[in-house]
């Protein structure tokens, strides 16, 4: 066991504990001194894992962890989402009593998000998920005094305990029938025809990422976190397991040959519906942050698009990091925002906001165009890199519908911008603080950057390998 192979782990986890130590004898007044010390845990960690990069990729840890492109770059994308959403906390929750407990749950959460990325055995994969999904609960949960956020982390928590349990039964079926939870076994295993049992415990496995992925049919949780969670917390519950969900999937679904278990058209058909159901679902919302959870299961659709064709198209994996990391930074600017208003949630709040705060308003153009696939911004580059790979695996059709989709998805991002613009703002606009705006500034100059650098960062992407 190296344990140097798991050192951006082991920072993140002693970071936490620090926090949770420095926490339980330092006063309230003090409690945000745990942001710095996160984000001071995060860089250290995010420096140990880009040295991975210049290793050879390998399975590690008996084989259970992978360190190759996918996790890596993974990995440092969930590390930055953390960091920004630290970034968005302090003033945020400088009043409640336990503010420095928060810090340690946001890191626990971002571990449990990095082992989804890096798992390569069932058994490490569940690990992945229960951590992500338990931290994920006690986050969306964090205002126990208000009813929706409470109301938030229930439907969490109801939802992943079905669908923990069936990824459990399908982890079980598949070591029942093959005696193994290692990946490299199982793909060696699964060369010869399989039987309907496999496909059985395939489909359940599926179900139980797609929970952290927020894909249909585990989607359901998404608006409701995205409405009652803190706003940090929702923006990095809305991105960070995702990142790891849409990595372990395609994992584990590169196990599985496509020619003796037709997993591409169920995959397929799970981008078809998330995408258009999220677009749908976010069409008739009045509330901003319910429009952003919806909006997130709809780029869920849009990442499985890369996972459909992975290993057939040498694009797949590529857009697939790119994309995720476009996601995430629009999505980041779009919660900053949100967080920045003091979690002015109703549309009726944003009419008029660019005449008040035109930097703010500046940067919600920014994420709602990068999220829709605007030039020359992150989400632009994103997009047409999956559309290019879906096309050049022979799923012209399902491009065909995610270009359709994304039209839609204009007239919902319209109806909050264009109020902001075209109307008076009825009362003066608070915001919350200098932390809050550090976020804002940070996600809004990535989302450029990331469009106008893609040309650097794809040819890196282009390495990436994804084990076994």
């Amino acid at each position: 066991m190296p344990i140097g192979d798991i050192v951006p782990e082991i920072a993140v986890l002693i970071t936490a504990a620090v926090i949770l130590l420095g926490a339980s004898f330092v006063d309230q007044r003090r409690q945000w001194l745990g942001a710095p010390l996160a984000l001071v845990g995060l860089a250290v960690a995010a420096g140990l894992c880009s040295a991975q990069l210049a290793e050879i990729p390998r399975l590690t840890f008996s084989g259970v962890w992978a360190l190759d492109g996918a996790s890596i770059w993974a990995r440092l994308f969930i590390l930055a989402t953390a960091a920004i959403a630290v970034t968005l906390t302090p003033e945020w929750l400088h009043r409640d009593r336990r503010h420095g407990e928060y810090y340690t749950m946001l890191l626990l959460s971002t571990l449990g998000a990095m082992a989804l990325a890096g798992a390569a055995d069932t058994l490490e994969l569940v690990v992945g998920v229960l951590l992500s999904s338990v931290t994920g609960y006690t986050l969306a949960a964090y205002h126990r005094g208000w009813a929706l956020s409470v109301e938030a982390g229930m439907k969490y928590f109801l939802l992943g305990a079905l669908t923990n349990t069936l990824l459990m039964i399908g982890v079980t079926l598949l070591f029942g029938l093959f005696g193994t939870t290692d990946y490299a076994a199982l793909a060696a295993a699964t060369a010869a025809p399989v039987q309907g049992m496999t496909l059985l415990a395939l489909a359940l496995i599926v179900v139980g990422v797609a929970f952290k992925l927020a894909a249909v049919p585990a989607h359901a949780w998404m608006p409701d976190v995205a409405e009652g969670a803190p706003p940090p917390a929702a923006a990095f519950l809305t991105i960070a397991p995702k990142i790891g969900a849409a990595i372990a999937l395609a994992r584990i679904l590169s196990v599985f040959p496509a020619e003796t278990i037709a997993w591409r058209p169920l995959i397929a058909a799970l981008a078809v519906a998330t995408m258009t159901l999220g677009n749908l679902g976010a069409l008739g919302q009045n509330d901003v942050r319910r429009l952003l959870g919806w909006s997130s299961v709809s780029q869920s659709g849009y990442a499985l698009m890369a996972v459909t064709v992975i290993g057939l198209s040498e694009r797949a994996l590529p857009a697939l990091l790119f994309f995720l990391a476009g996601y995430a930074v629009a999505n980041l600017a779009a919660f900053a925002v949100v967080t920045q208003l003091r979690g002015r949630t109703d549309l009726a709040h944003y009419r008029g906001l660019a005449g008040e705060r035109p930097l703010i308003s500046a940067v919600l153009v920014l994420s709602f165009l990068s999220l829709v696939g605007i030039p020359p911004l992150a989400g632009f580059v994103g997009k047409l890199t999956l559309f290019v790979a879906t096309i050049d695996a022979g799923y012209a059709w399902l491009a065909v519908v995610a270009v359709i989709n994304t039209v839609v998805s204009l007239v919902y991002y319209l109806r909050v911008l264009a109020p902001m613009y075209f109307h008076e703002s009825p009362a003066p606009v608070a915001i919350l603080g200098r932390w809050a705006t550090s976020g804002l500034v940070t996600a809004s100059l990535l989302i450029v950057a990331l469009g106008i650098g893609a040309e650097n960062l794809l040819a890196a992407l282009g390495y990436a390998s994804l084990l076994p």
